[in-house]
C-alpha cells in the first residue's frame, strides 16, 4: 500500500496528513491487490478540496469533493469511492456468477420479480 499525499495552497501538519492517511488507508480491505493512491488536499479561497487518485491492479477510481472543511472533504471523498469499489466489486461478481446486471434491473422491473422468487424456492 503506497499513500502519497501533497498539499496545495496551503500549510499541511500531521492532524490533517495522518487523518488522510488511516481514512485512505481503509479502502485497502475492499481490494484484492494492493492499492497505490495520491491524495492531493487544496484550499481554492474558502473551500477545502479533497482529490484522490486510487488504483488497485487494473481497477482506478477517483474521486473529488469540495466543502468549508477539510476533513469533511476527507470524509466525503472516502465515502465515494467506497461506494464505487463496492459498486465495480458487485459488478464484478454479478459478470462472473452471469447474474443480472443493475441496468438490466433497471430497465425491465420484471426480471428483478422472476429473480426473487429464484431466490426464495
Amino acid at each position: 500500500m503506497n499513500i502519497t499525499i501533497t498539499f496545495r495552497h496551503m500549510q499541511g501538519t500531521d492532524a490533517v496528513k495522518n487523518y488522510a492517511h488511516e481514512k485512505i488507508a481503509k479502502l485497502q480491505k475492499f481490494l484484492r491487490q494492493a492499492m497505490t493512491s495520491q491524495v492531493t488536499l487544496a484550499v481554492e479561497g474558502l473551500e477545502h478540496i479533497a482529490e484522490v487518485h486510487l488504483s488497485s491492479g487494473s481497477t482506478h477510481f477517483h474521486a473529488t469533493e469540495r466543502s468549508e472543511d477539510m476533513y469533511a472533504s476527507i470524509d466525503m471523498v472516502h465515502d465515494k469511492l467506497e461506494r464505487q469499489i463496492r459498486a465495480a466489486k458487485g459488478a464484478s461478481v454479478a459478470k462472473k456468477r452471469g447474474g443480472t446486471s443493475a441496468r438490466e434491473l433497471a430497465e425491465n422491473p420484471e426480471i428483478a420479480a422472476v429473480n426473487s422468487s429464484r431466490s426464495r424456492g
